[in-house]
């Protein structure tokens, strides 16, 4: 759910940000299909799942830690929407100045991401080629008569033959 949650907040900042196809694609692809792939995965992990008694202490040691040494890296981010913020001042200037002059492109945000950022769009590419034969690969897992919570069912008699398989 946090999942959902997080991509639909990324969405609206990308479209306060201007950035209409990149917010799309965020509440398509993280909003939509991730949500879902996470919940189905979830619905055959309980299946298998083996309850264990106590709680992990060092699992929340490790996560309050990492919680809080990102929430104090956030201490000392620029305020959003300043003007003298990095990408603002170095990167900004230079991407709406040649653009359309380097590209051709009207869309500026096309622009950027096909031509200035195509290795990074070509990684992504890659990565979302990767999940999908990861989620093809935990589809296609056949549940065996050894694996936790499947019932153990004798084969099918044949007609005409009986258990020990002589003909009556």
């Amino acid at each position: 759910m946090m999942f959902a949650i997080y991509s639909l907040l990324s969405a609206g900042l990308f479209t306060v940000l201007g950035a209409g196809d990149v917010a799309l694609t965020e509440a398509a692809v993280g909003a939509g299909i991730s949500t879902i792939l996470v919940l189905a995965v979830l619905t055959l992990a309980r299946r298998y799942e083996h309850p264990t008694g106590g709680h992990n202490w060092l699992a929340l040691a490790v996560v309050l830690a990492t919680g809080a040494i990102l929430i104090h890296a956030t201490l000392d981010l620029p305020e959003f929407g300043a003007a003298d913020n990095p990408a603002q001042v170095h990167v900004g200037p230079f991407y709406t100045e040649n653009s359309y002059s380097d590209m051709g492109i009207p869309n500026m945000v096309a622009a950027v991401l096909a031509s200035y950022r195509s290795i990074d769009t070509m990684g992504e590419a890659f990565v979302i080629f990767a999940a999908a034969l990861g989620v093809f690969a935990l589809l296609s897992v056949r549940p065996t008569r050894d694996m936790p919570g499947v019932r153990k069912r004798r084969p099918p008699r044949r007609p005409g033959k009986s258990p020990e398989g002589k003909r009556p």
